[in-house]
Order: C-alpha cells, then structure tokens, then sequence
C-alpha cells in the first residue's frame, strides 16, 4: 500500500483558502481524500487545515466554509465551527512588525547558536525575539476548542511551532514532543511574532511554525513515505521584484526546495503545489484578508487542476489513492 505524507504549509486566512482549493482538485479530480494520509504536517494555516482533515472534514466542506456556502451532509464539525464567532483582524503588514522592537537573546538562545550551530537558523531566531502582538490567537481559534475531542487523532497529525526562548522548532503529536490540547498547539503553530501574541503551554512560549520554515516537510524524514503531497501557499516562483513579498517567497521556495531534496535523498516522491503569478496576484499580500478568500479558491482550483491535469503528478497521485 502506498503510504502518503501531506504537508500544509502556512499563509494567514488566504492560504487557508488555498488550501481548499488544491485539497478540493486533489479529492474531485484525482480521488485522494486527503483525510486517508498517513501523516499530516501543518505549520501555522496548515495546522488550522490539518486538524480540520484530522477531525473529518471534507475537503468540499473546507472549501464550502470559506466561502460561507452551503455544507454537505457530513459537515456537522463545519457547521459550528462556523457557528463560533471570530473576532476581526487588523491587516497584516510585515514591514510594520519588523520596526517592532526585539529582545535581547537569552541564555538558552546563545547556548543553542553556540552549541548546535548547523541547526540553529539565525532568521528565526530574530523573529521569535520580536515584541509580543496584541491580537489573542487562542481567542481567533475558540472555535477548535469546541470541537476538539480527547487526546489527539489516531492518525498522525504533527503541528509545527518555534519555542521562544531558543528558536527550536517543535513539533507538536510527534513522539516524544511535549504534550499539549490540539487547540493551543494550533495557536501555537499561528501565533506570527509581533502580531499575535505568543502561546504558553506547559511553561513555555512558542510563536508560529513558519519562523522554521513555511512548509517543514523534512520532518517526514525516515517515515517509509512512498510520496509526500506539498501545499505551500507562501513558495512560488515571484521573479527578482525587489519588494519584501517577493523577497519572502525565493527565501520560502529556497527552505522548501532544500527539504524537498533531503525527502528525495530517501528515495520518497513529491509533488507540490504553490501559487503561480496569477494565484499570487490574486492572494495579495495581506495573509490575513477575509475579502478575497472567493477569488483565491477559485484561482487556485483552476491552477490545480491543471497542474493535476500532468500525466507524471496524475500518475502518483492517482496510484496513491487506489493504493499502490
């Protein structure tokens, strides 16, 4: 039987719309049910993405609750989700967050720098520094708490977050990671530093998984994966614009093609899908834009299904979802 990874990667309530879109043409076009994967790895939105998957949510109920339409007949965790008010968001502006002022580096942070070198990313460890936002993530997320059961899934689901005080990322399900309820682990994995407000569990205050990477999907090394599955709203190809959101796209393309590789030196399949121009056009730049989410899942379906439509992505995905 063939075994499938599938990796989500983040990008704000816009990529959450991107996902629904990829998932939808995956599911009506190709037959995957990504529900069905071995193992899901979300950071930031695709935490939000996977533990929905986790929970039994279609992807045509994914897409229906962005879009506020009508839900199937197996969409009762959709239906209070979406029951569950949440609060409005202030537009996300990255460059504003920068100016923020930052902390100095702990202790922990400098031993880690000093101590593992090769795994300590620099970047990362300047945005987990950055002030404290004022927006309440486990607030925005009341509505997982809702519907959450006891424990976790059965099925694998290993959501990505960065902890503060040295900029180690942390992936939460995997064994051996510090246990934690699913909602604030979700929180966790969104809590974008200087606009969110970190989340503490267990002691510790972690910030959002993208501080890592978008995507981790190198966290599926040594699993047995036979194809790994890759939605990663914030990578694409964004030319040489000189501009911050083009500039943060080649720096996501960059850590997802090096993770790519290290799963492909395991001799694991992949395939990916990320936003094109079109699609970027159509996202805009801010992540965190509820009036756009329409024209995103539409823009994206269209540029799945022909990315689908490839007889090399249509093989693999179609072998995996018979089953081999």
């Amino acid at each position: 039987m063939t075994r499938v990874g599938l990796v989500l990667g983040g990008g704000g309530v816009v990529g959450q719309a991107y996902h629904s879109g990829v998932l939808a043409v995956l599911e009506h076009d190709l037959g995957f049910d990504a529900r069905t994967a071995e193992v899901v790895v979300g950071t930031s939105a695709g935490a939000i993405t996977g533990t929905l998957l986790r929970l039994g949510v279609s992807a045509e109920d994914l897409a229906a609750w962005t879009v506020k339409a009508p839900l199937s007949g197996e969409g009762d965790v959709m239906r209070r989700v979406a029951a569950t008010p949440v609060p409005d968001l202030a537009p996300f502006r990255p460059l504003s967050l920068l100016r923020r002022p930052a902390r100095l580096p702990g202790r922990h942070m400098v031993q880690r720098a000093l101590t593992r070198p090769w795994q300590f990313r620099p970047l990362a460890a300047a945005m987990a520094l950055l002030a404290p936002g004022r927006h309440d993530v486990v607030e925005q997320l009341a509505a997982l708490r809702e519907v959450e059961q006891p424990g976790w899934p059965e099925r694998p689901l290993w959501i990505c977050a960065v902890r503060r005080r040295d900029g180690r990322r942390v992936v939460f399900g995997r064994p051996g990671t510090p246990p934690a309820p699913i909602h604030l682990a979700v929180a966790a994995s969104c809590a974008v530093p200087g606009y969110f407000a970190p989340v503490e569990i267990d002691g510790h205050a972690y910030v959002d998984g993208g501080v890592h990477s978008p995507t981790n999907a190198a966290v599926l090394r040594g699993r047995g994966l036979d194809l790994v599955i890759v939605i990663s709203p914030m990578s694409g190809s964004a030319g040489w614009r000189p501009d911050f959101y083009a500039a943060a796209r080649r720096h996501a393309t960059r850590l997802l093609d090096r993770e790519l590789r290290a799963l492909r030196a395991e001799g694991v399949a992949t395939v990916v899908f990320a936003p094109g121009a079109r699609e970027q056009q159509v996202m805009g730049n801010d992540m965190m834009a509820r009036s756009r989410l329409d024209a995103v899942i539409q823009e994206s379906f269209l540029a799945a299904g022909r990315r689908a439509a490839a007889p090399a992505v249509a093989d693999l995905v179609r072998r995996a979802a018979a089953g081999g």
